[in-house]
């Protein structure tokens, strides 16, 4: 095993979206990293109980954050909506993160603050 692992959504606080809209765009953040993730990853996260936590984007750009987990070789996945119900087209309004061990991940998101 490769230690404690986890997934950490990333949800851009700076567009006004339902609630309905911030949670299926997680979702899509979570599923979109989830298939990026090795299946050893995959696999390891399953059985420790697929630990995920949301935080917010606060100044940081979505954008910079999916780069940075580019160039630590974390998987990711950023996500631009289709534009059909509540923002334009190619919006960016998540990002998922991992799965990936915990202390990675922390290296990129550490210092965004859970959404509460």
């Amino acid at each position: 095993m490769s230690g404690d692992l986890k997934q950490v959504i990333v949800l851009k606080d700076d567009i006004d979206i339902s609630k309905g809209k911030e949670i299926s765009q997680a979702a899509h953040a979570s599923l979109g990293a989830y298939r990026k993730a090795s299946d050893k990853k995959v696999s390891e996260w399953d059985n420790q109980g697929m630990k995920k936590i949301v935080v917010s984007s606060g100044d940081r750009r979505l954008e910079d954050l999916y780069e940075e987990c580019k160039r630590k070789s974390i998987p990711a996945y950023l996500v631009k909506d289709a534009g059909m119900t509540e923002v334009k087209p190619g919006t960016v309004t998540a990002l998922g993160i991992g799965p990936a061990e915990s202390d990675k991940i922390d290296t990129v998101t550490g210092e965004l603050k859970l959404i509460g």
